[in-house]
């Protein structure tokens, strides 16, 4: 028997002694239905329009415009929206604005709000309200540090009448654009926006309940009423253990979960429509760079030979994940490489002989923390366990609660190693590279590397979009090269939907869009 099935079969008696936990898994993006999911019926249920969502993260800090984790992000799109909204193409469609210019040095940008467009309160989308929310995204209630990363590239926030609001930026930025699906909320309201939750989105917010759920229902007055919400009310409820998200499908309390590990979709394939995607992140082993001996690149290298990635992706998404090789996810196809994936293949002896150069010939001892709500990321960091082992690497997991890893790990940066998955905020190559600089307020994994920080700065400045893109990718050879993490797998995603709903569609980034969904 294969060395790794044996440690599979192992690790299966293992996993099923852990909490259980959710994340996300790939295929087409097309449904598939089971005939007795199909022969049911599209009534209505006795509650009415409504349904509930099965998330598996606490949605600890619902500030739209500081929200710190995807998990939050995929929800509050539904209530809240900027000048312009992602779409399910992966192109940018206006929102709050009805149109736009964008000057030829790309250094200007002209916005004309659109009529018509309201808050949950009734209160109509004033200028003052949107240079308001764009002045704050630039850290204008944050001693000046921006609230979301793209705005310190903004020199001026102006409306030079009552319809236009006019930014500039202090260079040209071929992405900023992007950094435009930042919410715009009511005048004033930022010190009070986490009660309030007052946006221009298809739902409003109703209630949260911590570590329980939060709710939402159509909003009537929405600006689009061919896109408005089919629903009337959708609750998303936080079930943080996979088994308990699989009970309440088949019990009937969930009629919809997301990021279900593909490990589970024959508990459910013959009731439920399943969805299949990639999740639109990067998942690895995060290193912490600045803690011994993970500062020492051989180490990091040696730890990448040590692994073995197709068989982490097999045994964790069925082989359905993509490796990625570095921080850049497939969906982002201008700047995705494939070819990183294949650099460090599994050399055990490579390996040992890097971590001797290292001056490890031993081995050494690390822990590796994990949320322990998100199954894929506790599986991945139990294989990892059991392949380091074959170098001399003895690896203990430490699974914790997800506001735990927040703070603990991302923020207090006290940590050797962690999986996690990575997402961008708006489906910019800077989004999922700038992390890796020196100093980078998300540069949790400690990173530091001139000829990378050039890279990034340089493509950042870039005014060539080709030119920009080499420099990216040059970028993320330097990451890949200097082994900064273990980069694993774009994971495999499952969204698993009553057969009484349709509409569900998944994003080329990280959303769950319910105002598409609708009873047959």
């Amino acid at each position: 028997m294969p060395k790794f099935i044996k440690r599979a079969l192992l690790l299966l008696v293992a996993a099923a002694m852990l909490p259980a936990s959710l994340y996300g898994c790939t295929g087409g993006t097309e449904p598939s239905q089971s005939p007795a999911a199909s022969a049911q019926s599209g009534e209505l249920p006795p509650e009415g329009n409504s349904v509930t969502v099965g998330i598996a993260q606490d949605l600890s800090n619902l500030d739209p415009q500081l929200a710190a984790t995807a998990g939050i992000r995929e929800v509050l799109f539904n209530i809240f929206e900027g000048l312009v909204k992602a779409s399910p193409d992966g192109s940018l469609t206006p929102a709050v604005a009805s149109d736009y210019e964008i000057s030829e040095d790309r250094k200007t940008y002209t916005f004309t709000l659109r009529e018509g467009v309201t808050f949950h309160s009734g209160e109509a989308v004033t200028v003052e309200d949107v240079v308001y929310s764009l002045k704050r995204c630039a850290g204008s209630e944050n001693d000046g540090k921006p609230l979301v990363s793209a705005f310190s590239a903004v020199e001026s926030i102006e409306a030079p009448d009552g319809r236009h609001v006019v930014i500039t930026l202090k260079e040209p930025g071929l992405e900023f654009f992007n950094a435009l699906t930042a919410p715009i909320i009511p005048e004033g309201s930022g010190p009070t926006i986490t009660q309030t939750m007052t946006g221009t989105g298809p739902f409003r917010f109703v209630s949260y309940t911590p570590q329980d759920s939060l709710v939402a229902e159509k909003y009537d007055g929405y600006w689009d009423q061919e896109k408005a919400a089919k629903l009337d009310k959708v609750t998303f409820k936080i079930v943080p253990d996979v088994n308990a998200m699989v009970i309440g499908l088949k019990g009937g309390t969930l009629d919809l979960v997301v990021h279900l590990p593909n490990n589970l979709e024959g508990e459910v394939k013959d009731q439920f429509t399943i969805h299949r995607d990639t999740m639109k992140l990067v998942q690895a082993l995060y290193l912490n760079n600045a803690v011994e001996p993970f500062d020492n690149e051989l180490v990091r290298q040696a730890m990448y030979y040590a692994i073995d990635v197709d068989a982490i992706i097999d045994f964790v998404c069925g082989g359905a994940g993509v490796a990625t090789g570095t921080s850049m996810y497939p969906a982002q196809k201008k700047y995705f490489m494939p070819e990183l994936a294949q650099r460090y293949g599994q050399d055990v002896e490579k390996a040992k002989e890097l971590l001797a150069q290292a001056g490890y010939p031993d081995g050494f001892e690390m822990t590796i923390t994990a949320p322990s709500n998100y199954a894929q990321h506790m599986d991945t960091a139990q294989v990892i366990i059991e392949q380091l082992k074959a170098v001399g690497i003895t690896a203990q997991l430490i699974p914790v609660e997800w506001s735990a890893w927040v703070s603990d790990v991302y923020k207090g940066r006290d940590y050797h190693s962690t999986v996690c998955s990575i997402a961008a905020d708006d489906m910019t190559a800077r989004e999922m590279l700038i992390r890796y600089t020196s100093g980078h307020d998300k540069n949790f994994i400690a990173f530091s590397d001139a000829e990378y920080d050039e890279a990034v700065a340089d493509a950042l400045a870039a005014t060539d979009e080709q030119e920009q893109t080499r420099l990216y990718k040059r970028a993320e050879e330097i990451l890949n090269e200097r082994a900064a993490s273990l980069w694993i797998q774009d994971l495999c995603d499952l969204a698993v939907v009553s057969p009484k709903l349709d509409g569900f569609t998944f994003y080329p980034t990280y959303v769950i869009d319910m105002s598409t969904v609708y009873y047959k």
